[in-house]
């Protein structure tokens, strides 16, 4: 085997441009794929992250909908009878959660769930002038909020944990905010649906990158909502529940909609088309990548083809002084593995420059405040990827080549020469 690697190497300085070339092509996939897959990664980490942080993986709350059972089907019961229903209306079930503290009581117990955070939602009116703008007012725990939910890493001006401690307070969607002309310290006007009228000082200001969101949303304490809603200390409307493990999330959701009787949708069925799109983005990278491989090892195939041709002599040499035609093969086969692995060792450090270089790119959107530059995730997966990947692509394109040469005629060769 030494022997046949200081021939293989021999062959490989006698051809040293073409072998650049097809190291070089191998390089450019190498380094490409792993840009590619580290920029996409990071990309969805973000996008992710948009909706994830701040989605519950398994929310908890009463659904307004229509009664599934008619009074006229209680009145008539007759399972052969068919019932006229027009203009139906939504039951008055109210949106409180009944039995919240023995619901808390019981997610504390549950080993599966991480924390929790209750919340209560009304919609508000902000009065700016002779206009009135509609809006959602989120009563909240802060700190549950910035534990569970990386509420601090959406406040793009102020502190979230403020609007517990100075009463009467409120965070503004930033959009919202630019409306209102509203600023930090400055008092807006809310009107509930009930008509009445309350001031709230603002005490910071957030944006969570979506514009249709961010224009509508404000946030208070939860005692601060329940005051300007008129309702009880125990009065919440949703329980958002965070888990240790997010696979658990439509387990989870399932069982406590049936233990609880309450609506449950979990994280994954809440935002089905998203993950979606990030599949999407992930097969179509790999794609790319995997195509730019395999395209550097037609190239590698070309180049050992031609070298093939032009070492007829030299093959038939080999073979005539006592080489079987296994030896010539793994000749070539070492000629295609050594290209690739320099090739791939050479793109792994490029690829690693490129993705350092691109991270440090500024990044600056209005939509994404808390993104300073561009995402980039080196997962170290896809260097291993990358390494097998190549072996993979250059053993079989020096195979055939190798194969080929390996059946000449020495005789016929030597012959002609």
């Amino acid at each position: 085997m030494k022997l046949l690697l200081q021939i293989a190497l021999t062959l490989l300085r006698a051809r040293l441009k073409q072998t650049i070339v097809a190291a070089v092509g191998v390089t450019f996939g190498i380094t490409m794929f792993v840009t590619l897959l580290s920029f996409m990664s990071g990309l969805n980490k973000m996008l992710d992250g948009l909706i994830g942080n701040r989605t519950a993986h398994v929310r908890l709350y009463n659904e307004i909908k229509v009664s599934a059972k008619q009074p006229i089907k209680l009145a008539y019961p007759d399972t052969s009878a068919h019932h006229f229903i027009s203009s139906v209306k939504a039951s008055n079930a109210r949106l409180e959660i009944y039995n919240a503290n023995k619901i808390l009581q019981t997610l504390d117990k549950d080993e599966r769930v991480l924390g929790y955070s209750r919340r209560l939602s009304s919609q508000v009116f902000f009065n700016t002038g002779a206009s009135d703008i509609t809006g959602f007012l989120s009563g909240i725990d802060p700190e549950k909020e910035v534990s569970y939910f990386h509420f601090e890493d959406y406040i793009t001006l102020g502190n979230a944990i403020d609007v517990k401690q100075i009463p009467n307070s409120i965070i503004l969607g930033k959009p919202l905010a630019e409306t209102l002309m509203a600023e930090i310290g400055d008092v807006v006007q809310v009107t509930t649906p009930n008509g009445e009228r309350f001031q709230l000082k603002v005490v910071a200001l957030y944006q969570s990158g979506i514009a249709d969101y961010d224009k509508t949303q404000s946030f208070a304490s939860l005692s601060t909502v329940q005051k300007v809603t008129g309702k009880g200390n125990a009065y919440i409307t949703d329980i958002q529940v965070k888990l240790k493990d997010i696979l658990m999330a439509p387990k989870v959701a399932k069982e406590y909609g049936g233990i609880f009787d309450l609506d449950a949708i979990d994280i994954q069925a809440a935002n089905s088309q998203f993950e979606t799109g990030t599949q999407v983005r992930t097969i179509i990278s790999y794609a790319v990548g995997i195509t730019l491989l395999i395209v550097a090892g037609f190239g590698i195939y070309n180049i050992l083809n031609m070298m093939i041709y032009e070492k007829m002599d030299t093959i038939a040499i080999l073979k005539a002084t006592g080489f079987a035609g296994r030896d010539v093969k793994r000749v070539f086969l070492m000629i295609s593995v050594i290209i690739g692995l320099v090739g791939c060792a050479a793109g792994l450090v490029f690829s690693v420059l490129l993705t350092t270089a691109i991270s440090k790119i500024p990044f600056n959107s209005a939509a994404v405040p808390t993104v300073k530059t561009f995402p980039v995730d080196m997962n170290p997966i896809y260097f291993v990827i990358a390494l097998v990947f190549t072996f993979a692509t250059t053993w079989f394109a020096g195979w055939f080549p190798a194969r080929k040469a390996s059946k000449i005629d020495p005789v016929i060769i030597i012959r002609g020469k």
